[in-house]
């Protein structure tokens, strides 16, 4: 049913709790994984430098894929810039994702003083489905 999931990540405590879920949703399914970030550049809006950090990105990248790979579970990694709501949607429909899968909150604000959440913009605007892990 869920030939590929799409599982955005940020460094948030909520981001880390979703991966428990992707996991099992990919073993279940026996699905492509792909793992995103997105860093918002300093002329989107990006309020958060330590996200935005190539090294932090690398890192958290590796750090995403070894928990997958723990559990038997090769993924692609995917390194994009922009608005993350948006970014994420866009690389749901080019890679045509059967479910995107989320923490309820991420780090950061998505634009200037918005408080809507990259979630609640990605559950709007997405192609496909969007599971959210609270």
């Amino acid at each position: 049913m869920f030939k590929t999931v799409l599982f955005p990540v940020d460094m948030s405590p909520e981001a880390q709790q979703a991966a428990q879920l992707a996991i099992d949703l990919v073993k279940h399914h026996q699905s492509r994984l792909v793992i995103l970030s997105v860093v918002e550049s300093p002329t989107e809006g990006g309020a958060n430098g330590e996200q935005s950090s190539p090294e932090a990105v690398a890192q958290l990248l590796t750090q995403v894929k070894s928990r997958f790979a723990d559990q038997g579970i090769e993924a692609d990694v995917l390194e994009r810039e922009g608005q993350p709501a948006f970014v994420i949607c866009d690389v749901a429909d080019e890679l045509d994702a059967n479910v995107i899968v989320m923490g309820c909150r991420g780090i950061g604000l998505i634009e200037d003083g918005q408080t809507e959440s990259v979630t609640n913009r990605v559950i709007n605007l997405a192609p496909c489905p969007v599971l959210v892990v609270p």
